[in-house]
């Protein structure tokens, strides 16, 4: 009997698909992460650049 269940894999399937979605989860939240500073630095260099221009500054405008 111990041996039989040894050689059972048929929970493996779910094991190997669990760990597969948390390596990909882990990957999709990395990346936002990462994506959100970046835009976040963009809307923050976009913004400066409207205040800047729109104060009748246009040196440098674009």
């Amino acid at each position: 009997m111990f041996k039989a269940f040894l050689r059972d894999e048929s929970g493996a399937s779910a094991a190997e698909y669990a760990l597969i979605l948390a390596v990909v989860g882990a990957g999709i939240a990395a990346a936002a992460f990462f994506l959100g500073d970046a835009i976040d630095t963009a809307i923050g260099a976009a913004e400066t650049e409207v205040e800047t221009c729109s104060a009748g500054n246009t040196t440098g405008c674009q």
